[in-house]
């Protein structure tokens, strides 16, 4: 089960991680936490709904399938260009927040660095050298990479707690009224719905184990599990070592992992706590490169009917990382943007057309055995929460929502 919940851990914690603290800057911890249980509850279960779905298909086959012989072709091509445009908005986001990773921590260490069009391509083109190898590769190095987060994390948290300051947290001291803190929660709810996006890993889980739905279910309630602590101890961390007002610079500099490593960097004098930050924040990006690169190649492969041998593998691979990659060459800071832009797309892909595709294969197929709680008051509640999900962004990018440092 170890595989499973490493490369689902590995999709969802990593470099979309790094937002939350900025975009919750406004709403501050308490409402934080609210946020987050929320999107993790409606993540999990439309996996589980994929997971339901796709057990009535053959193993390897993935979303262009699942919603074609669902919903139809229409609904197809409206998934097809909204999951795509969502897996190559986030390898683009990862791009660039690994070249800025890179160039911090080479002008920290050396006090120089290359331009941060030149650390992201080279970023970009080896990891895609480990998804075009094999699943199995991308499993191994994920799970060598999520050991190594935890360790650094953990080893960065020991370094911050002196440095915690819990009344600032939880804003004892604060006599502006937590009502009006309340207002920054709907433009920040995209946000986190992005941070559990291991759904789309689903259709890779059943081609890699086979179709064991109590296995893969248990993989990703763990790894979902151990998402919710890790985000919880970052924004502890970051949110107790750095006034509120402090997120106003990060928001105004664009909101890139480096500005918010370097913030934190001008306010603790650590330098252990900023060089363990720096390896987690690397293998974040690492992580979460590979893991959505991951569902992103799958789906390709599936929807091209390219076969799994080397050359098929190298086709799927060009077609899967060269256009992020030159959206990295060209637009290097666009991370904070990206993670947006990928919420409101993940409101419809995750949280509308997977019910709908699970009440057409409840009445279309025969049961395989397998069936999410809930009945159809979920179904309904998901493509509800899709709508409100949808309507936050929309109204806080058309500035009718308050967002903080805006």
């Amino acid at each position: 089960m170890l595989s499973g919940i490493m490369i689902t851990a590995g999709s969802a914690v990593g470099a979309g991680m790094f937002s939350l603290p900025t975009i919750s800057s406004g709403m501050w911890f308490g409402w934080s936490i609210v946020c987050m249980l929320l999107s993790w509850f409606c993540m999990y279960h439309i996996s589980l709904m994929i997971l339901e779905v796709n057990l009535n298909f053959e193993e390897g086959e993935s979303f262009d399938t699942l919603v074609k012989n669902t919903l139809g072709k229409y609904w197809n091509v409206i998934n097809g260009l909204l999951l795509v445009f969502i897996l190559y908005i986030l390898d683009y986001a990862y791009i660039s927040g690994g070249g800025s990773i890179v160039n911090h921590m080479l002008m920290s260490t050396f006090g120089f660095a290359p331009p941060q069009i030149v650390a992201g391509s080279i970023f970009a083109l080896f990891l895609a050298f480990v998804v075009w190898m094999s699943t199995k590769a991308v499993s191994r190095v994920i799970t060598i990479l999520a050991v190594g987060m935890l360790i650094t994390f953990l080893m960065a948290v020991v370094e911050f707690t002196p440095i915690v300051d819990l009344s600032g947290l939880l804003n004892s001291g604060n006599s502006e009224n937590q009502t009006h803190y309340f207002y920054y929660i709907f433009a920040a709810l995209p946000f986190y719905l992005t941070s559990f996006g291991f759904y789309t890993n689903v259709p890779s889980l059943i081609k890699y184990y086979g179709k064991k739905p109590e296995l893969i279910g248990r993989s990703m309630l763990i790894a979902s599990t151990f998402c919710i602590a890790i985000y919880i101890l970052w924004l502890i961390v970051t949110m107790g070592s750095l006034q509120r007002e402090s997120f106003l610079s990060v928001v105004a500099e664009g909101g890139n992992i480096g500005v918010l490593l370097n913030a934190i960097n001008h306010a603790v004098t650590n330098v252990w706590l900023v060089k363990f930050l720096t390896m987690f924040a690397n293998m974040a990006v690492i992580s979460s490169f590979l893991g959505v690169s991951l569902g992103l190649f799958d789906f390709i492969a599936d929807k091209f009917k390219f076969n799994d041998k080397p050359l098929g593998r190298f086709k799927t691979a060009l077609v899967a990382f060269v256009p992020p990659s030159i959206g990295g060459l060209f637009f290097p800071d666009g991370f904070m943007y990206a993670i947006g832009f990928a919420g409101l797309a993940l409101a419809v892909t995750a949280l509308i057309i997977p019910p709908l595709m699970l009440r057409v294969s409840r009445k279309k197929y025969a049961s395989s055995g397998y069936r999410v709680w809930g009945g159809d008051a979920l179904i309904y509640f998901m493509i509800l929460m899709g709508l409100f999900y949808i309507g936050c962004y929309i109204l806080a990018m058309l500035e009718i929502l308050p967002v903080y440092g805006k």
